[in-house]
């Protein structure tokens, strides 16, 4: 199986696929668009890329592009822990305190603030386009007192010593990948790690009708379907319109789901099912 993924090696996205496809052929791509068109044309047969982290919030340009550009099925999702390490070329092993620079992606940086700012008060940040991107960049620079902050796959990839492990300021912070396929079909992944189902829906409210999202809560409350998201994006055809993404914490069944569509349908909103399928904790 070839599998797409949101590049460059050994980022997070890589870390998800190679635990849940660990003999799969893999090929990063530099963009999501990139990796999505990838399935659609066929160069791989399933795509991962990122959709929500537990501080950064949803991955904006996923939703948009599934939606307005490539609507490939979601036929899983894979939850998988961000943890960040300290990590240096072993010739600075037994010196990492001396280390002025500090290589990572923004976000990276921004999630250890408070494990750099008691241990390097007086280092400085360089933003790299990944974290993967700041391993390479040390392993390159054996002599330079730098570091990065990466995943344990980078350090392993690049050859680099994790001097200082989990140093990220939550323990909780997780990111969603969902998996993408031209067909919706199940996906040999590893049942240990299965968590449950879930079902994804797009829905576009009728234009001017007061009420209308509580009226869309209201069909899936009383049908007791939980719902474990919801969010609005713009709906790209003009200022004040906007769809919704509706998470509900169960699999597409015979009568709950689709009795729900029928009654938002009934009301003039346009539903459209991205997904229905199960995910996975890492």
């Amino acid at each position: 199986m070839k599998i797409g993924y949101l590049g460059p090696k050994a980022t997070f996205t890589d870390l998800a696929v190679t635990t849940m496809f660990p003999l799969a052929e893999k090929r990063a791509y530099d963009t999501i668009p990139e990796c999505i068109d990838a399935v659609s044309n066929g160069e791989v047969e399933i795509g991962v890329v990122p959709l929500e982290n537990a501080l950064e919030g949803s991955v904006n340009l996923t939703i948009d592009y599934l939606v307005h550009e490539q609507p490939l099925p979601i036929v899983g999702e894979i939850i998988a822990p961000i943890q960040q390490h300290l990590m240096v070329h072993p010739y600075y092993k037994h010196h990492w305190s001396d280390v002025r620079e500090i290589y990572s992606h923004s976000h990276a940086i921004a999630q250890c603030h408070k494990f750099l700012h008691t241990t390097f008060k007086k280092a400085k940040y360089v933003y790299m386009t990944s974290t993967s991107a700041a391993a390479k960049f040390v392993s390159e620079h054996p002599h330079l007192p730098i570091a990065a902050i990466a995943n344990e796959l980078a350090a392993k990839e690049y050859g680099l010593e994790i001097v200082k492990a989990n140093i990220h300021d939550y323990d909780y912070n997780h990111t969603r990948f969902i998996i993408v396929r031209k067909q919706s079909e199940e996906l040999p992944l590893q049942s240990t790690l299965y968590a449950g189902d879930k079902t994804t829906l797009m829905i576009t409210l009728p234009k001017d009708q007061a009420g209308a999202l509580h009226q869309v809560l209201s069909a899936f409350a009383w049908r007791r379907l939980n719902l474990t998201k919801i969010e609005s994006r713009p709906a790209k055809t003009g200022l004040g319109n906007y769809f919704f993404i509706i998470d509900i914490d169960q699999k597409m069944d015979d009568v709950l789901i689709p009795g729900a569509i029928a009654e938002l349908e009934a009301l003039d909103c346009t539903v459209q099912v991205l997904g229905s399928y199960p995910y996975y904790i890492i």
